[in-house]
């Protein structure tokens, strides 16, 4: 079903129900135990830092069960740990990973397209040669944070290709591996590549990262065979603000604003700017599109109030925001409120929302 295409108010019916088949799947026996035994047989934790843009989605890009990698988005994957809430909210969840004996993987991550500059990144005007710069000025924050031995935190700058979903890793000691360029036989091939791109990385590491690398292989050739012109470019109708969008495992449907920048404003701009073009290119109905904030919490009582009343404060300043900035696409603006269960990974839309 190409849910796009529908009017807002079934998108919108569409997507609060596939929250709930998406919690209701998460919490399944059987998923439960799947994701228990992929992190047995692949322990190191993933977080993936990356753009806001719809067509990012790492997850499935790499064919890796749902609530394995943990992301972190904003506009052109735009981070610096001196931000106050993005550095607490990484710090203590590489603790919490740290703290079960377990390594972790950051995957800091920039955008491009080889096929025309202008479905690259907004974020850096188009230049990929500044994005991939920003990359390692972040891999070099995450060493000065968490130590450059590489022993238990391990950044890793990796370039993603939108045409192909592609892939590109940047090595340790200056290599790169292009996912596009392999063929499916390479697969035998793909844990000495990775030997050779990160000498210092762990043994158990490469093996948690080979995983990805080939999920990634067998999606780009998934790819090729299918008709994709209007996955290549922007189609989102949504924009989201704060955590846990877990749920939205496809991509192309939301802009996703992570609530990490001292200036919130600026994504939202850019987000409603993208939507604006996304109507008047036929991408989209110009009917409406949705605006929703979420908040994950923990435990019931105070945690969860506060999520309730910080989803609620994002809501009501991104939705203040593009009244003011796109007058006349907020008028098309429908605001959705939420928190998320995060152990069930169930969203609970508020206030009747």
């Amino acid at each position: 079903m190409d849910i796009h295409n529908k009017p807002i108010q079934e998108r919108i019916e569409w997507l609060i129900n596939h929250a709930e088949n998406h919690a209701e799947n998460y919490s399944k026996p059987g998923s439960w135990l799947a994701r228990t035994r992929y992190l047995s047989e692949h322990p190191s934790a993933i977080a993936v830092l990356k753009c806001m843009d719809g067509r990012i989605n790492i997850p499935v890009a790499t064919n890796t069960p749902r609530g394995i990698i943990q992301p972190f988005r904003n506009l052109g994957g735009i981070f610096d740990l001196g931000w106050p809430h993005l550095g607490e909210v990484l710090s203590g969840y590489v603790q919490n990973v740290v703290s079960d004996g377990r390594r972790v993987m950051t995957i800091i991550t920039y955008h491009f397209s080889k096929g025309d500059p202008q479905r690259g990144c907004a974020g850096f005007n188009y230049d990929t040669e500044a994005a991939k710069a920003h990359t390692y000025q972040i891999k070099r924050q995450v060493e000065e944070v968490f130590g450059d031995d590489h022993a238990t935190v391990y950044p890793i700058v990796c370039g993603f290709e939108t045409d192909d979903d592609a892939l590109i890793l940047h090595g340790s000691t200056g290599g790169q591996l292009n996912v596009a360029d392999l063929k499916l036989g390479d697969k035998d091939t793909l844990l000495p590549r990775l030997e050779a791109l990160y000498p210092d990385m762990s043994a158990q590491m490469r093996q948690d990262l080979l995983p990805l690398v080939e999920g990634n292989l067998d999606h780009v050739h998934e790819a090729r065979q299918l008709q994709r012109e209007l996955d290549i470019v922007h189609r989102e109708w949504m924009i989201c603000i704060g955590r846990g969008f877990d749920f939205l495992h496809m991509p192309n449907l939301a802009l996703i604003i992570g609530p990490y920048s001292p200036n919130l404003g600026d994504p939202i701009d850019k987000a409603a700017g993208i939507i604006e073009n996304n109507m008047h290119a036929g991408r989209i109905p110009d009917d409406g599109f949705l605006l929703l904030a979420s908040v994950p919490y923990q435990d019931v009582g105070v945690d969860r109030a506060r999520a309730t009343v910080k989803s609620r404060f994002l809501s009501n300043f991104a939705a203040d925001r593009i009244r003011s900035i796109h007058p006349e696409l907020a008028q098309k603006m429908t605001v959705k409120t939420a928190v998320l269960n995060w152990h069930s990974r169930r969203l609970e839309m508020q206030n009747g929302g």
